[in-house]
């Protein structure tokens, strides 16, 4: 890489590893299209990115918070939680005896059922689709 762009960039980034986590990410981003803030002068992507950083159009902490946004796969929503006054008044608040009958009680979940006959019945009414010389 262009160790004079590293260099300029060492000042805003303190940690090389950083460093390179998210102008590797920077440059990932411009081959997928995204618009590059700088002149290109005939650089590559990752050289673009380096510029990019040293420039500071582009702030660290932002292309950090989007790195880690890209690589998570599962995103937790923060929801509140309920206050405890309006479960009380509510009924809301299940002691261990009240568990123990829930634990025995039938559980009354219900779902559309099908007998084998009527799934079959559904199969076998089927029509199979026109073949046409096409394809």
């Amino acid at each position: 890489m262009a160790r004079v762009t590293v260099e300029d960039c060492i000042d805003k980034v303190d940690n090389r590893f950083e460093l390179v986590l998210l102008a590797s990410h920077r440059a990932r981003q411009i081959s997928q299209g995204a618009g590059i803030t700088i002149d290109r002068d005939n650089d590559k992507n990752p050289v673009v990115a380096l510029r990019e950083i040293a420039d500071e159009t582009l702030s660290p902490d932002d292309l950090k918070e989007d790195l880690i946004h890209s690589l998570q796969k599962h995103v937790e929503v923060d929801e509140p939680e309920p206050d405890p006054a309006s479960l009380i008044a509510a009924g809301g608040v299940a002691t261990a005896s009240d568990r123990d009958e829930e634990e025995d009680a039938p559980e009354t979940v219900t779902f559309d059922q099908m007998s084998e006959e009527e799934l079959l019945a559904g199969i076998e009414g089927l029509v199979p689709p026109e073949k046409s010389d096409d394809y």
